[in-house]
């Protein structure tokens, strides 16, 4: 083994060794939040305590152990509600190992945010196996949550069933959204697709959380030529859980039969001139403001490229009411906090 080989190998274990040393950790915080929970409620219910046991005992807490920190009255009640939601959940005896796995890699932190957005048992567990698996960071899951991905993801209008192979078919389906928030731009209603494409490049790691997992970006106005004659796909993409090229179209208007040809033609050429023989065909994505559904089946039912609609939502705090920015996040804060 040669020097530069053994460095290598040391860095691997010492890498590993801290993550499994922290994945224990949280493991053990989680234990705690979940013993503590189970405690408060219990003895809520059988004392019958008012709601304002809880700021006493903070407050005793705080007295007997000075310094201790993350157990305010705020905490302890979310300790409950971890344990009220999750008891059964959790530790009941039909709750497969891996639910387990992924429960406990995700802080309690992530728990919270989850419990506060999400009412639906499936909902909560949907969240919790994403954040796991795709190793989401605290303001990945808030972004993910604003953007309702459980609701959007897999429900736009397709054709992947007869134009892609059985062996991505359901992987593509839990890749591609109907729906993108992208609330992180700087547009205008006015803009038109190239600032709209330039504030995505400027932004392109969170354009990118925004898309959904395993994307890497290639380029923006790819140029393709075909017998001495240019195109340019607005944005180029490839997704490492689909082994295929993704081509983005943007467009700031309602979705246009056209447009669905448009990108038929560049995957055609990507397939034929980009496309390495070992990858899947490639898929296209138009993204535009709105879109009726029906006419983006019959617009794309015949095409033989496995093509998609979705649209894109953009909130601008200049049309929201004075009187409610106050409760609008505040991005550096939140930064911050976490």
């Amino acid at each position: 083994m040669s020097y530069k080989e053994f460095v290598q190998d040391l860095k691997r274990s010492i890498v590993r060794s801290r993550y499994t040393a922290a994945r224990l950790a949280n493991q053990e915080q989680l234990k705690l939040c979940f013993l503590l929970g189970q405690m408060f409620s219990e003895k809520i219910v059988t004392e019958n305590w008012g709601a304002k046991v809880v700021e006493q005992i903070a407050f005793d807490l705080q007295q007997q152990l000075p310094g201790l920190k993350g157990f305010s009255a705020s905490s302890l009640k979310r300790m409950r509600q971890f344990y009220d939601v999750y008891g059964k959940v959790v530790i009941g005896p039909s709750v497969m190992g891996q639910l387990q796995n992924h429960f406990y890699s995700i802080s309690f932190t992530h728990h919270n945010r989850i419990l506060e957005k999400c009412q639906i048992e499936n909902e909560r567990l949907f969240y919790i196996t994403q954040a796991a698996e795709q190793f989401w960071s605290v303001r990945e899951l808030e972004h993910h949550l604003s953007a309702n991905l459980f609701k959007h993801q897999g429900n736009m209008p397709h054709n992947f069933n007869k134009t892609l192979p059985e062996n991505i078919k359901s992987k593509a389906l839990e890749v591609f959204k109907d729906e993108y928030l992208i609330d992180f731009l700087n547009i205008n209603d006015e803009d038109d697709e190239g600032i709209l494409e330039n504030e995505i490049v400027n932004n392109i790691r969170k354009f990118i959380m925004s898309m959904g997992k395993g994307y890497s970006f290639i380029g923006n106005q790819y140029k393709l030529e075909v017998n001495n004659n240019e195109f340019f796909v607005d944005l180029l993409f490839y997704n490492r859980h689909l082994q295929c090229l993704v081509a983005i179209e943007l467009k700031r208007k309602k979705f246009k039969p056209e447009y669905a040809g448009q990108l038929n033609f560049y995957l055609n050429v990507l397939d034929d001139k980009v496309k390495l023989p070992h990858e899947n065909p490639s898929i296209g994505i138009v993204l535009c403001k709105q879109k009726d559904n029906m006419v983006v089946d019959y617009a794309i039912k015949s095409i033989d490229k496995a093509l998609s609609v979705g649209t894109y939502t953009h909130y601008q705090t200049d049309n929201i009411p004075d009187n409610m920015k106050e409760f609008l996040p505040d991005a550096e804060a939140l930064g911050k906090m976490l």
